[in-house]
């Protein structure tokens, strides 16, 4: 037989566990939801049972904050249109609004501040419409590389340097996973792209703690020491356990900015569907 007992806790929710020979069972009953998880005797076995207990109390906490949160959150959604032709966008000559929409580019102005802390040698992974790379020279930075796979969009990558022809910036063809071994090593790294295909959008976007992961040990390969990578997320006020631990594996700081009334427009096609958006600096 196990031992079976019940606490309150602070929200008035009630939490039952059980304890026994194949393991635990607890349930969190909230008016909203109910939670249960069940472990077998030997996962998650710290030196005491007390011990166990409050892992497991605290995850099912962190799991109700969260729910609730979510909550909050799907009240700032907006509806958004069928998602824009995932079939090649590496190709694709794309319009305007399917590179980038407008409400983005307060985004992309908060993003180059924080990529361009140190105003030295820059990498830029997307040329997009040029709104990101318009905002970091305007920080006065040393170099300027930018990585682009798209043709119509490097066309336009290269008619934007013709204006800049004073300032050391690059053009490189290609994805980045093909030219950024190359590269050598940056203060600073601006990743603002999207997935180039349904399977990328699946394997990226679905699957991954944010878009960005993917390009995370690249990123911590080509920073100096002391260099920063920034990209948006689609979290929405804070990050999850597993996109942090993804970012401190590689990073040595992470710090978040939180991005609110966007504007974004019922008729986005664009991922990110909620009127705030946290932006990322990850520092070697």
């Amino acid at each position: 037989m196990g031992a079976i007992a019940g606490v309150y806790s602070a929200d008035a929710t009630f939490m039952t566990y059980a304890t026994s020979r194949i393991g635990m069972r607890k349930v969190k009953r909230h008016k909203n939801f109910e939670l249960s998880l069940q472990l077998t005797d030997g996962f998650i076995r710290p030196p005491r049972d007390a011990q166990r207990n409050w892992l497991m109390n605290r995850l099912l906490k962190e799991l109700s904050d969260d729910l609730e949160a979510l909550d909050a959150s799907a009240k700032t959604f907006v509806k958004g249109a069928e998602p824009a032709d995932m079939s090649d966008r590496s190709q694709a000559a794309l319009e305007d609004t399917e590179i980038m929409e407008d409400w983005q580019i307060d985004v992309m102005r908060a993003m180059a501040t924080e990529a361009c802390a140190t105003p030295g040698d820059i990498l830029e992974i997307g040329f997009g419409r040029g709104v990101a790379s318009d905002f970091i020279q305007a920080h006065g930075v040393r170099s300027h590389t930018i990585i682009e796979c798209n043709p119509t969009i490097i066309e336009r990558a290269e008619q934007w340097r013709g204006r800049h022809s004073d300032r050391d910036i690059r053009v490189v063809p290609g994805l980045w996973q093909d030219t950024i071994g190359g590269l050598g090593q940056f203060d600073g790294i601006f990743f603002h792209t999207y997935p180039l295909n349904h399977e990328e959008f699946i394997e990226y976007v679905f699957k991954a703690a944010t878009f960005a992961e993917h390009f995370f040990d690249a990123a911590a390969a080509h920073l100096k020491p002391g260099g920063n990578l920034t990209y948006m997320t689609m979290e929405i006020d804070s990050l999850s356990r597993g996109h942090q631990r993804a970012l401190l594996r590689r990073f040595r700081t992470i710090s978040m900015r939180r991005l609110t009334d966007l504007g974004v427009p019922d008729s986005t096609r664009d991922a990110q569907w909620a009127q705030e958006t946290i932006i990322i600096r990850a520092s070697k």
